[in-house]
């Protein structure tokens, strides 16, 4: 089954390269080949090398080193690696260990696999003209984990682009303290489609899926030993310059553990947002088509590997393109994005019943985020409609003018609960006339042990964005206690009831651009 896939996939991309890439003149001004190359412990990772039309003049190189995608061929990046080797670099992609026909297990961007990452540049600075003092790496999603772990591992990896990746992976599948099931399940499926998990994985994934809390803490043992902030001390060491891009409805890995990230960051650096899901941002790219995140790609590895003066490290630093317009908006920093605060209070008290979706929720991954990002169309949900037993709900005046919303909406809530476990779902809506919210973020939080009847303070960052809301509308928050994004843990016949304590008041604090 995995042949016939593998041909199929392979097919598609190179069709689509080829289209992206027109006129064919390219094939012969780079050279293609396809190669083996002996990873950790002499696993067979299955790569291909291009390289620039004057390869054997005998001129040293710089060199892109991709790793791909979560169960991508290896061919997923060969539109960018030609473009790349047009303007002079010599670029190797090659398949993660575990998938496709590469040897091995998955191994979820462990030790092995940073190790991999080494053994190829080995091979490139022994079988090409490859400069070992100008070295990059890149990649989307599993390929831009594994470059920000590499570059914490291997000094000569000099600039990094983290396409759609994670730095956290605990706060990317585990936010809140919940399971992110839709993106898990996508994972582990694909995974099994595409490749071979190893033992480890399978008893991690199982144990995530069934949520047995006995093993919560080897689970995040297993997830910061995978996460390229747990070693932010060796990133900022080594001096790599990294820059990282995500999309702001990405499913998978959420852009709030992105910008932590970066703001930890010591060396050379840039963050940029866009509309979307998972790795939509960059997809265009891939088929060698005109696109933003890609050109950023280039003009960085241009400035930090070729020591062009292309003015990127002159620009603001913080790149944000809103879902609303469509433009981009420049930041001295991440703190600097959502610099004005409006609150809205959650007054009064609510209870409502656990255990029945309320209508609101925060879509289908991949799918929900990608129609916001094409056809402008996020989730939405009739705000009157929402029955007030399942759901608490609270709005905003009316706006005079339009909100500029940046950067991370937070709820400060108490919660009294019926039952010691639970979750609960915010979600933050941009209300038309008509009532119909239109979804602007949302973010789950689960508890554990808690004293029945007993209050307790719930503070949660819901997902970061950019959302213009119009002159006219209002913002609802609406919280409920399912989304078939996210496992829930409410016992059957459970209750929450949200309070607002005189002395500590209930509010969802908005971010918004500052005027």
């Amino acid at each position: 089954m995995r042949t016939p896939l593998v041909l199929a996939v392979s097919a598609a991309l190179v069709a689509g390269t080829a289209l992206g890439l027109a006129p064919a003149a390219h094939a012969t001004e780079t050279g293609i080949r396809f190669v083996d190359i002996a990873g950790d412990g002499g696993t067979v990772l299955k790569a291909n090398v291009v390289t620039p039309a004057d390869a054997g003049s005998g001129a040293r190189h710089p060199v892109i080193v991709l790793p791909t995608s979560w169960a991508m061929p290896q061919v997923e990046y060969l539109a960018q690696a030609r473009k790349l080797a047009d303007s002079g670099y010599v670029v190797v992609s090659y398949n993660s260990r575990g998938f496709w026909q590469s040897g091995g297990h998955i191994e979820t961007a462990g030790p092995k696999d940073v190790a991999d990452a080494s053994k190829v540049i080995d091979w490139v600075l022994a079988n090409t003209h490859a400069d070992p003092d100008r070295i990059g790496m890149a990649g989307v999603s599993y390929g831009a984990g594994i470059s920000l772990l590499a570059a914490a591992h291997d000094k000569r990896v000099k600039a990094v682009a983290a396409l759609s990746g994670w730095a956290d992976l605990i706060e990317s599948i585990y936010s809140g303290r919940t399971q992110h099931l839709q993106a898990a399940a996508l994972l582990g499926g694909a995974g099994y489609l595409t490749g071979r998990p190893g033992p480890e994985l399978q008893e991690i994934l199982g144990d995530f899926l069934s949520s047995d809390l006995a093993q919560e803490e080897k689970m995040i043992a297993w997830g910061r030993k995978r996460s390229a902030v747990t070693y932010l001390d060796r990133i900022n060491a080594n001096g790599a310059a990294i820059m990282l891009g995500n999309a702001w409805g990405d499913t998978v890995f959420p852009p709030n553990q992105y910008a932590s990230f970066y703001e930890k960051l010591q060396g050379p650096k840039r963050l940029e947002f866009r509309p979307g899901d998972h790795a939509t941002a960059e997809a265009t790219g891939l088929l060698g088509l005109p696109n933003d995140t890609w050109t950023s790609a280039h003009r960085w590895f241009d400035r930090y590997l070729k020591g062009a003066d292309n003015g990127i490290d002159r620009e603001q630093p913080v790149q944000l393109k809103t879902r609303s317009s469509g433009g981009y908006e420049g930041y001295p920093d991440w703190k600097s994005v959502g610099a004005d605060q409006r609150k809205i209070a959650l007054g009064g008290s609510q209870k409502i019943r656990a255990n029945v979706d309320s209508g609101a929720n925060g879509g289908v991954v991949l799918l929900s985020n990608a129609l916001d990002q094409f056809l402008g169309t996020p989730p939405v949900a009739s705000i009157p409609l929402l029955p007030r037993a399942f759901a608490g709900v609270w709005q905003s005046e009316r706006y005079a003018t339009a909100q500029r919303v940046r950067g991370t909406a937070k709820l400060h809530t108490t919660v009294t609960s019926t039952a010691e476990s639970g979750t609960l779902v915010a979600y933050l809506y941009d209300v038309g006339p008509l009532g119909l919210g239109r979804l602007v973020s949302n973010a789950p939080y689960t508890f554990h042990g808690k004293t029945p009847g007993e209050p307790f303070t719930v503070d949660l960052e819901l997902f970061s964005t950019a959302y213009d809301v119009p002159a006219g509308h209002r913002l609802a928050v609406v919280v409920d206690t399912v989304d078939p994004l996210y496992i829930e843990h409410n016992p059957t016949g459970a209750q929450l009831t949200f309070s607002s304590p005189p002395a500590d008041p209930s509010y969802v604090s908005v971010p918004l651009r500052e005027e």
